[in-house]
């Protein structure tokens, strides 16, 4: 299962200048409303068709809008080998910047 993370110690980690890559699976109507500054953005659905556009060397944050496809996405992407943390909450939660 992947390490969980709140969106105020991402927000922290963002702030600090550390190296946070994070991808969003939400829908791309839901991403035009903002997604956090950076983040890559990959629909849940094209996930595993979209691998090869990561790095398993990185440790990904995902994030969603409520943390419920998050937690799907850290599923499948363990499977395959990946790093990732789960944001708890999703974007819902998410009180800093967005893009």
């Amino acid at each position: 299962m992947a390490v969980q993370v709140t969106p105020e110690e991402v927000a922290k980690r963002i702030q600090n200048g550390e190296e946070v890559t994070v991808i969003d699976v939400r829908e791309s109507s839901e991403v035009a409303t903002g997604k956090i500054p950076g983040a890559k953005h990959i629909p849940l659905g094209q996930l595993a068709i979209r691998k090869n556009e990561l790095n398993k060397d990185i440790r990904y944050i995902i994030t969603c809008q409520s943390g419920n496809r998050s937690k799907a996405a850290c599923g499948i992407l363990e499977a395959l080998g990946y790093k990732v943390e789960d944001m708890i909450g999703g974007m819902n939660n998410w009180n800093d910047k967005t893009e």
